[in-house]
């Protein structure tokens, strides 16, 4: 589904990824660690669409409305209700049975019970949680995660952890961590930057 070669991409005269080489097949989970500033969040926005390649050759086979991407901004909106959230979302990606949806996604991620507040009064960690119901909403083929746990307290990440578990062989996976031990048992590849 993924594949990589000699990729490289540079900002001006700063290169931050240099020959990256990465396969990963339809529906292998694929892990990507290093320190902060090795380049992670760069080379999933390369295979997300976001940004181009200054060198190397990159091909991902899944159109951008199959790609369900899960940056470090949550890209909800705080004016509105999760569920007003993940109705324009659901409308925008031409989600079956949106309302159903959304609603088994809310009721997983714990959010049901708080629907109808704003985002504005949720705590980082509720943010993240609508922000995975957002990329999984869509039903998306290639799960690109940037660094899915974040501010997510311990019944939260236990939450994505069913939830990456259950998905997993069923779609494709790309996802950055720091912490790679809480995914590897998931983990069919592993790239270090």
């Amino acid at each position: 589904m993924i594949a990589a070669r000699g990729l490289g991409r540079r900002f001006g005269d700063k290169r931050v990824l240099r020959g990256v080489d990465l396969d990963v097949a339809d529906g292998a989970f694929a892990v990507v660690t290093g320190p902060n500033g090795s380049g992670k969040t760069t080379l999933l926005r390369l295979v997300a669409g976001l940004a181009l390649p200054s060198e190397g050759e990159l091909r991902v086979d899944v159109t951008r409305e199959r790609i369900g991407l899960l940056a470090h901004d949550p890209l909800v909106y705080r004016e509105l209700t999760a569920l007003e959230n993940l109705e324009l979302y659901g409308r925008l990606y031409h989600v079956p049975e949106r309302r159903e949806r959304i609603g088994m996604l809310l009721e997983r991620f714990g959010l049901w019970d708080a629907r109808h507040e704003r985002v504005a009064a949720y705590s980082r960690g509720m943010t993240q949680r609508l922000a995975l119901c957002r990329v999984l909403l869509h039903d998306p083929q290639l799960l690109i995660l940037d660094e899915p746990y974040t501010a997510l307290d311990a019944q939260g990440a236990e939450l994505l952890d069913a939830q990456l578990a259950e998905l997993r062989g069923e779609r494709t996976f790309l996802v950055s961590t720091h912490d790679p031990q809480r995914v590897r048992r998931l983990a069919t590849s592993e790239l270090s930057l």
